[in-house]
């Protein structure tokens, strides 16, 4: 078990006292205990800290501790980096199938996988279908004809990849996705919405990290692109022919229509909507349950439904949380103007 000098030296932080305890966890203020280092990153968990029974804790710089404070601390400029680099220490191994391929995996003659491969049991990969080294590939998966996987990918227990898929480097695809369903497209024939047949394919570029029942559409003609180094969260969306920028983050829940772009480093906060043939630019956000419906300018903040610019949206939310005083002022004005009439009248 690293020591708590160890842990201050991964972090780039002082360690003033205590520097040989060994801790052997990471957990919240709450549930910490003696050998546990835990984080306090903000002043409004001062209470938590001061109750806790951790063994260290990793402090924000911009806390202000109470004199009092017993536990040795770690102070950071950025708690959570700290943290995340804390975690990487005890962070068990995650389970991998077995190296070769299995017996009980299908993979056809014409097929060629890497070096360092492995493959578990009840995968199926299609004919001319090519996986790249270093991968691991879980029971369930499904990987269709003609497609390309890149080196080092992981493609978790359920995952589908349909035909004609191209996945990049170090791409991560957890459980249940589906990669390459045909995009929603049906047109109206007079009798039936006749399905219009969909073409296109997807990329996913490197780094891409896909959570659990992500849908990614094909395109209609040409292509869906996942851009480099993009993340993903469960239950996401993304519909036909749309182009998602590098190192963009979409949370769960959220929804791309056909043909939307977004820009590189785009964030799109959980159940948030951006509607068909609809652009965010470069850095532009989207706040949780956003209906977006216009272009969104670059490094632009919106919210709402239908989603304006945040600041805008804040003062429409204020306005309309007073309307019921302001219709019941206005009813009572117009009260007095007609007893005004009827006064006159007289």
């Amino acid at each position: 078990m690293p020591t708590l000098t160890e842990i201050a030296a991964l972090i780039n932080a002082p360690v003033r006292s205590d520097g040989q305890r060994e801790i052997t966890g990471v957990a919240s203020l709450a549930d910490a205990g003696p050998s546990d280092i835990s984080i306090l990153s903000a002043d409004s968990y001062l209470p938590q800290f001061l109750a806790t029974r951790a063994g260290a804790a990793i402090v924000v710089k911009r806390v202000k501790l109470p004199a009092t404070t017993k536990i040795p601390v770690l102070i950071v400029d950025d708690a959570d980096q700290a943290l995340s680099r804390v975690l990487e220490l005890f962070a068990p191994p995650v389970p991998c199938p077995a190296a070769g391929v299995d017996p009980l995996a299908r993979v056809a003659k014409t097929a060629t996988v890497g070096s360092g491969i492995a493959i578990a049991p009840f995968v199926v990969v299609g004919e001319r279908t090519r996986i790249g080294s270093q991968c691991k590939i879980y029971p369930g998966v499904f990987i269709g004809d003609d497609v390309v996987i890149g080196d080092d990918c992981q493609l978790f227990p359920n995952v589908v990849v349909r035909e004609r898929v191209t996945l990049g480097n170090r791409v991560i695809i957890h459980a249940n996705s589906a990669i390459g369903s045909d995009g929603f497209g049906y047109r109206w024939d007079g009798t039936k919405h006749a399905k219009v047949p969909q073409i296109g394919t997807i990329v996913i570029e490197d780094d891409v990290e896909l959570g659990s029942c992500v849908c990614v559409d094909r395109a209609k003609m040409g292509v869906t692109r996942i851009g480099r180094g993009t993340k993903i969260d469960n239950l996401v969306q993304i519909a036909h022919n749309c182009i998602v920028g590098q190192h963009c983050i979409i949370t769960g829940q959220a929804g791309l229509a056909g043909s939307v772009t977004l820009g590189n480093g785009v964030i799109l906060g959980g159940q948030s909507a951006v509607r068909d043939h609809t652009a965010m630019g470069d850095g532009s956000m989207a706040a949780a349950c956003s209906g977006v419906s216009d272009d969104v300018p670059p490094k632009t903040v919106v919210s709402g439904i239908p989603a304006l610019p945040h600041r805008q949206s804040l003062r429409e939310q204020a306005a309309l949380r007073r309307l019921p005083d302001l219709v019941a002022q206005l009813r009572k004005l117009r009260e007095e103007i007609d007893q005004m009439k009827q006064d006159r009248a007289k």
